[in-house]
């Protein structure tokens, strides 16, 4: 399996590198600071690019069964980036031959009741909510989309932290799912787990699912 990783240095990013070259993948990471990414590994591939400069990436993804999308806005403060990106993989992707593409979302679209989301909690925290809202754009996007892309967008549970690697998870939909507790938490090694999970089963293809314990 070869797969070209996008935000490979960031948390969760890093926890899907891992995870795919325990799995003996071959990873393409595209980064736009390479000096951010020491990892060595006999099948990692390190290629410096940004997703908004599709030039710098085409030809590296080339013959990758997937792209996977780890994005966040955090790093340069530009939430609306979300969306763009994700435009920009529907738009280009099928240029360089890949179909498939596994982009991480965000929870905060979710529903926890008929008609109310994740977001629409009062205590949803302030800071959190431009990129909740750009998450969500991006969703839209990719169910707007006519493109030759079978997405698959993940939304973590309400609490995705480190810990252990258990090989197990739930698979939900458009609700969030929580434990007998009513809690939703998930660890990172284990959301990694659940998405390269798609990428062998080939399901959820043009959907949105939510992994959680």
């Amino acid at each position: 399996m070869k797969i070209a990783l996008f935000g490979a240095t960031g948390h969760l990013g890093q926890g899907i590198l891992n995870e795919a070259l325990s799995r003996g993948y071959d990873v393409v990471a595209v980064v736009r600071d390479a000096s951010r990414l020491t990892q060595h590994n006999d099948k990692l591939k390190v290629v410096t690019g940004d997703v908004a400069q599709p030039a710098s990436w085409l030809n590296a993804v080339r013959g990758a069964d997937a792209v996977v999308a780890s994005l966040s806005a955090r790093r340069d403060g530009n939430p609306e980036s979300v969306p763009a990106n994700a435009g920009v993989f529907l738009d280009n992707l099928p240029k360089a031959g890949v179909k498939r593409l596994l982009w991480v979302g965000g929870a905060g679209s979710l529903e926890v009741a008929p008609g109310v989301k994740v977001i629409d909690d009062p205590h949803f925290p302030d800071a959190w909510k431009p990129e909740a809202i750009a998450q969500s754009k991006a969703l839209d996007m990719f169910r707007a989309s006519k493109a030759d892309v079978d997405w698959t967008y993940i939304s973590p549970a309400a609490l995705i932290e480190d810990g252990e690697r258990s090989g197990k998870y739930r698979v939900g939909g458009d609700q969030l799912l929580v434990d007998a507790n009513g809690v939703s938490r998930i660890t990172v090694p284990d959301y990694a787990v659940a998405l390269l999970d798609r990428i062998e089963k080939h399901d959820a293809l043009r959907q949105r699912i939510t992994v959680a314990y």
